[in-house]
Parts: C-alpha cells; sequence; structure tokens
C-alpha cells in the first residue's frame, strides 16, 4: 500500500502553503482511480469544484462541492474521480502541531456534516488564498476553532440524540431553500413547535433562522467558483428573497463579498 508524504496528493497541485507545522495544497484531481492508500499525516479534505468518490474500511462517500473529510494519520482509503475537473483543498498537519496546541485529533476517517465546521473551513481557505502577513495566525485560529467546534458537536453522539434530530438535520440540508415554517417542520417530525423551537439550539447550537442561513450560504459557495450562474440566479436557488439580501447576508458571514469570494477563487 502506498504511503504519501508531506504535501503528496494524486493530482496537480496549483497552489502549497506550508505554514509551521501546517501544509496547505489546492490540487486538481487527474487520477480517475487512486488504489488503497495512506498519508503520514492527519488532514482536511474540502472539495470545492465537482465530485469524487472515496471509500475507507468502513463507508463509502460521494463528495461533492462543500464535502468535508477528516482523515486521522494513516487511516487506508481510496478514491475515483468521474470524468471532467474536479478540485480540492486539503489542510494536513503534522503530530507537533497538535502538541503544540493541546489539541486532541478526531480517529478515523469522518464526512463532518456541521455546517459551523464548514464555515470556519471556507474562511480558513479564504484566508490561505489572501496570504497575508498574519495568514499563519488567521489559519491556527481557525482550525483550533474547528477542532473545538467538532469535539463539541461529537460530545453528543448521534446515536445518543433523539431521532427527530436527524430528521431535521435531513430535511433542512435536503431543501435549504425551501421556505420552511416552524408549524411545517413540527408537523413532519410529529413534535409541537413550541418544543422544537426550544430543543433546536441544544443539538444544533443555534436557532433555525441562523441555522438556515449558513446552509443556504454554503449551497451558493461551491455555485460562486462554478461561474455557471449569476447572483440573482444563485440567490433565488439558495432561497434568498433577491440578490441585495443574498450579499448582505453573505458579507455578514463572511466578510467580503459573493464577487470578492468568486474572484479570489477563481482569478
Amino acid at each position: 500500500m502506498n504511503a504519501l508524504q508531506t504535501g503528496q496528493f494524486y493530482g496537480q497541485t496549483n497552489q502549497k502553503l506550508q505554514l509551521g507545522h501546517l501544509t496547505l495544497t489546492d490540487t486538481e484531481y487527474t487520477h480517475p482511480w487512486v488504489d488503497w492508500h495512506y498519508h503520514e499525516n492527519a488532514y482536511f479534505t474540502f472539495i470545492l469544484q465537482r465530485n469524487v468518490v472515496e471509500g475507507n474500511r468502513k463507508q463509502t462517500y460521494t463528495c461533492t462541492p462543500g464535502s468535508l473529510l477528516f482523515h486521522h494519520w494513516q487511516e487506508a482509503h481510496y478514491n475515483q474521480k468521474p470524468e471532467g475537473y474536479t478540485r480540492g483543498f486539503h489542510v494536513e498537519i503534522n503530530a507537533d502541531w497538535f502538541q503544540a496546541y493541546e489539541v486532541q485529533a478526531l480517529q478515523g476517517s469522518i464526512d463532518l456534516q456541521h455546517p459551523q465546521a464548514k464555515r470556519l473551513m471556507y474562511n480558513l481557505v479564504r484566508e490561505a488564498k489572501r496570504h497575508e502577513c498574519y495568514t499563519p495566525l488567521a489559519i491556527d485560529a481557525l482550525l483550533v476553532s474547528l477542532f473545538s467546534e467538532l469535539t463539541q458537536a461529537f460530545d453528543h453522539p448521534y446515536l445518543r440524540q433523539p431521532s427527530w434530530v436527524k430528521q431535521l438535520r435531513d430535511l433542512l440540508h435536503d431543501a435549504p431553500e425551501e421556505p420552511w415554517t416552524l408549524n411545517q417542520l413540527a408537523g413532519q417530525l410529529a413534535l409541537h413547535p413550541v418544543y422544537l423551537c426550544r430543543e433546536m439550539p441544544r443539538y444544533f447550537n443555534c436557532h433555525f433562522g441562523e441555522y438556515l442561513r449558513m446552509i443556504r450560504l454554503q449551497k451558493a459557495l461551491p455555485l460562486l467558483i462554478s461561474q455557471g450562474q449569476s447572483l440573482t440566479q444563485i440567490a433565488l436557488a439558495c432561497g434568498f428573497a433577491d440578490q441585495s439580501h443574498f450579499i448582505r447576508s453573505f458579507r455578514a458571514q463572511y466578510a467580503l463579498t459573493p464577487f470578492a469570494y468568486r474572484k479570489l477563487f477563481v482569478g
């Protein structure tokens, strides 16, 4: 089985940034099939464009733009890429980084569905693209926050959550653009609206409005990178009332305009 060293991925690396114990790479995947292999460092994979299938000894994931995976070091896996341009961003983390910040790495290979974690990763990628004098500080801080967010999330494993939590998450993620109402969601889950409203923050760490805004914006991000639609089309497809509302929400969440974000990623 192949063992990949720091900064090594199958494909064409278009950007590589070494920041202390971190290695960040923006890579175009060029191999239709990559056999079983592992990496010497723990790392995140963040899919920016198109799709890729990844399998390990327990599960197989179909990764689309916005998918976020974590691999502990030496976790064996394989990859399969469909035809067309596919691009991913990687954050490799040397064991010394975990020791320096007293951060506990997650175990195994995990498909991370948490919107708060994805928001932090998008911000991390944005900082890497800007590459300014304070980039190392910003990226270290974002990565510490990301692990803190995930540690908190995994303190409440899905197996210990009521079944309606996963049902609600699936409803919202499958159709974030829908004009959901509290009564609609409560009816779908067979819960009282007051109970649902009260319990939502316990399992999602935020209220309905904030959560929906996050996942609507995350649906928009890969659409901005693909450049196939106008801002108005993206706004409507993601459930925003109009382009102005979309731009205001985007700036509040990511501290830059959708146009600036698109330019940062695609030039």
